[in-house]
């Protein structure tokens, strides 16, 4: 039967980090004195003389002399200049007659495997206006990211590829300037958190060598890019600037994370977390930092469980399962009737079917059967059951194990405990509904004291918001690049001997899970 609905905002526990207003896009309005006999400077001379008292250097694209020397007599020499920083060089890409300083716009988007969001930001207060996502295109060359880096192995493969994801960013600009009737030519800067793949299918880079050893990416800084080269419907000479990736399998996304929780300027050890394809970890403070990425695999996503699906109306997303009757009782994304179940629901079903006794440690049922009814037919909306089968219980325990070898992996590279721990921020759309107390149970997440567990949201796409409004937020991403230690986890024959012991719930060790040791002796699951 479903459940009283009581679930909270993920807004309600987001670390935002409080920055000082110095976007990679301004306006600035200028009242000129028009040229005379005595006074014979050129149209553009004279602008750019008054606008290199502030920043100097600034420069003027050939493509928009003529425009600025036509609006300033059309306007009585009295207009607005828009100036957009490439790496460190000033340019002029707009001019507007008069003052339209109040309308300043940037696009910050998060570009993930399944799902991009874009934000629509007001550069004069760094505010977010509205916010508007959708598939990405590329799902129909592949679900999964390798499935797209072998459709990218050609030249046309790859343009197909990154139209498929240009075209997603700009149905979403449609929506964002339809929301706030703005013209797409007042969005003058684009910043993006995207994995390492993602960065690469959207500029058209072969991505290929990502998934071969050494695993290195053709690119892991790709800097400032002209929206035009790409097609994005913003302004054409607007910069598009990607976080940097630390290695192959931990992007810009991670990056714009670790900026959104600021834990590289706290002194405290922290452990940041963002569970997806892949599970990518970021250990350390302001003193040192060291990541990796385990290869968690499409567990968790949408269509991977024999009924999975993304978390959109009628997914299953929580469940609980009374230990005395086997009763089930769930939520669904909407209300609706279900149709089927999201991965936050996955990590439910199994938590549950531990805690109720009904599957043991190593995720097997107790009594031989192959599948649990989650949903009966008489309540869903396809007039089938819903069904948590073995398969998918073993996919999601090879999911949680590389999880928890990649995190055990870390902590001896270092020489650190769980108890070193001080704070733990979970990232990604994933975590939205994701109960945190499951995640414990299943091994997902580590056995923390739960005021120490901080839900980030879309990390990655705050990361970009930051990156969009903060000259100091994008010089500390291009340092924390180079300050981060990378743990390559592909070859590492010492994670997959941890990877192969991990497989029980919530790990091999159950003194790792205090909480939830002592909730299977209460329930009479295990001994002491």
């Amino acid at each position: 039967m479903p459940l009283k609905d009581n679930t909270e905002t993920i807004l309600k526990n987001r670390v935002l980090v409080d920055v000082a207003l110095d976007p990679i896009s301004r306006k600035m309005y200028l009242e000129l004195d028009p040229p005379s006999l005595s006074d014979n400077q050129g149209d553009l001379d004279r602008v750019l003389d008054v606008l290199n008292k502030n920043h100097a250097g600034i420069s003027c694209p050939l493509g928009l002399m003529n425009k600025v020397s036509a609006v300033l007599r059309q306007a009585n020499w009295q207009a607005t200049f828009t100036l957009a920083l490439f790496g460190g060089q000033w340019q002029v890409i707009d001019v507007e007659p008069g003052n339209q300083t109040t309308s300043q716009f940037g696009l910050a988007v998060d570009i993930g495997t399944t799902t991009v969001v874009g934000y629509l930001i007001d550069l004069t207060t760094g505010g977010v206006l509205c916010t508007a996502a959708d598939y990405n295109g590329q799902i129909r060359f592949g679900e999964d990211i390798l499935s797209r880096i072998q459709a990218a192995g050609d030249p046309l493969g790859r343009q197909a590829m990154q139209y498929a994801v240009v075209e997603t960013l700009n149905v979403i600009i449609r929506r964002l300037v339809g929301q706030q009737q703005i013209d797409n030519q007042h969005i003058s800067a684009v910043t993006v958190g995207a994995n390492t793949t993602m960065v690469h299918l959207l500029l058209g880079l072969d991505p290929e060598r990502i998934c071969m050893a050494p695993y290195i990416p053709l690119v892991n800084r790709p800097g400032y890019i002209k929206a035009s080269e790409l097609g994005l419907t913003v302004n054409p000479e607007a910069p598009l600037y990607c976080l940097p990736g630390v290695g192959s399998y931990v992007g810009g996304d991670i990056i714009g994370g670790v900026l959104a929780s600021g834990m590289h300027k706290k002194p405290e050890v922290a452990l940041f977390v963002d569970i997806g394809t892949n599970g990518e970890m970021v250990l350390g403070g302001q003193e040192w930092l060291t990541a990796c990425s385990g290869a968690a695999g499409p567990a968790l996503e949408g269509g991977v469980a024999r009924h999975g699906m993304r978390a959109e109306p009628g997914a299953v997303y929580q469940v609980r399962i009374d230990q005395e009757t086997g009763r089930v009782e769930y939520q669904t994304v909407g209300g609706q009737q279900a149709v089927g179940i999201c991965g936050s629901g996955l990590v439910d079903c199994l938590a549950e079917l531990l805690l109720a006794g009904i599957i043991n440690r190593a995720g097997k049922f107790k009594d031989g059967r192959t599948e649990f009814v989650v949903v009966p037919a008489t309540e869903t909306g396809t007039g089938a059951d819903v069904t948590f089968t073995q398969t998918d219980i073993n996919n999601i325990m090879r999911t949680k194990g590389a999880v928890n070898a990649a995190l055990e992996y870390l902590l001896e590279s270092v020489g650190c405990g769980m108890d070193d721990i001080e704070a733990f921020y979970a990232a990604g759309a994933f975590g939205q509904y994701l109960d945190l107390e499951s995640a414990v149970t299943i091994g997902l997440y580590p056995d923390l004291p739960r005021e120490k567990m901080i839900r980030l949201g879309n990390s990655s796409g705050e990361g970009a918001r930051l990156a969009l409004i903060s000259n100091q937020c994008r010089q500390e991403a291009e340092e924390l690049l180079r300050s981060i230690t990378y743990f390559e986890l592909n070859a590492s024959e010492a994670f997959m001997n941890k990877f192969v012991g991990s497989k029980f719930l919530p790990h091999t060790n159950l003194d790792y899970y205090p909480t939830v040791k002592e909730k299977l002796i209460r329930r009479g699951l295990v001994t002491e």
